[in-house]
């Protein structure tokens, strides 16, 4: 199973909208997924169409609470699961206070978990596993990427962005050495995309370069790339959540469905890519 946090400590980025469509399109390309949804805004939760506390169960019960990742799991779809989010994981980090290892509980977890570990029966086993994370980089985002192997960033082609680029590095790192070695960074992606402006286009060159350019790069983030997929901006992304559909069931034709199928073939593909082969695109 290949395991994914999609994260960015600053918000309005497109991380929601990129959490849910990719899991969604992995989905729809015959892949067994399971979501979770890890911030207390409960964004992706409503995004697929599930009212936060609408089930018995929510992370936070899966976090604070000492119950399975199963018994959380909600059916969104065919192939999809999502395991929902609810407001009380705002004070997770008050109810874990003192509590040894709090930063690896998602990953007890999920290694508990038969359909993570492959020891499920013939096709329940999940291919993947996506986190949404919180825009912070508190302790909800520490299980996150404690807990899987990758890591994805989707950025706003934008200058300040840049800045939230190195911080999350940084965070990757530190991450990486204390905590899960494993811990990698799959890649960028630029959302929110208007290829017809020069910002844009220059936001995506100088991403590009900083990865190539890596001489001194960490070991956690030095196959990092940028995604060839944009995400344009597009005002059916903004619509479907109201409606709790993903882009595809909302609007299939549009520019977004497209953008995060393409993105979706880009993601699966990587699993067959050897990280020191990684061809590094502009």
């Amino acid at each position: 199973m290949r395991s994914i946090a999609v994260a960015n400590q600053k918000g309005g980025v497109g991380k929601t909208t990129t959490s849910v469509n990719l899991a969604v399109a992995l989905a729809r390309q015959g892949r067994r997924v399971c979501l979770v949804d890890l911030d207390p805004q409960a964004h992706a939760t409503l995004h697929l169409g599930v009212m936060p506390g609408s089930h018995p169960l929510s992370a936070f019960d899966v976090l604070v609470g000492g119950q399975p990742l199963a018994a959380a799991g909600v059916t969104a779809g065919d192939s999809l699961c999502v395991v929902p989010s609810h407001i009380d994981l705002s004070a997770v980090e008050m109810a874990l206070a003192g509590k040894p290892g709090r930063e690896s509980i998602l990953r007890q977890r999920i290694a508990a978990d038969p359909r993570c570990t492959g020891g499920a029966a013939a096709g329940e086993t999940f291919d993947y596993l996506v986190i949404d994370c919180p825009p912070s980089l508190g302790l909800l985002s520490l299980n996150a990427m404690a807990a899987v192997d990758e890591v994805l960033l989707p950025l706003q082609p934008h200058f300040l962005a840049l800045h939230g680029l190195s911080k999350l590095l940084e965070t990757i790192e530190l991450v990486s050495e204390r905590v899960n070695p494993r811990l990698r960074l799959l890649g960028v992606v630029l959302c929110m995309y208007e290829a017809g402006t020069r910002l844009a286009n220059e936001i995506g060159r100088d991403v590009a370069a900083f990865f190539a350019g890596g001489d001194a790069a960490h070991a956690s983030w030095a196959a990092g790339r940028l995604f060839e997929t944009r995400i344009r901006r597009n005002i059916r992304l903004a619509e479907a959540p109201s409606f709790g559909q993903s882009i595809f069931d909302y609007a299939p034709e549009s520019h977004g469905a497209q953008d995060y199928a393409a993105l979706a073939g880009e993601v699966d593909q990587a699993a067959a890519v050897p990280r020191d082969a990684v061809r590094r695109v502009a």
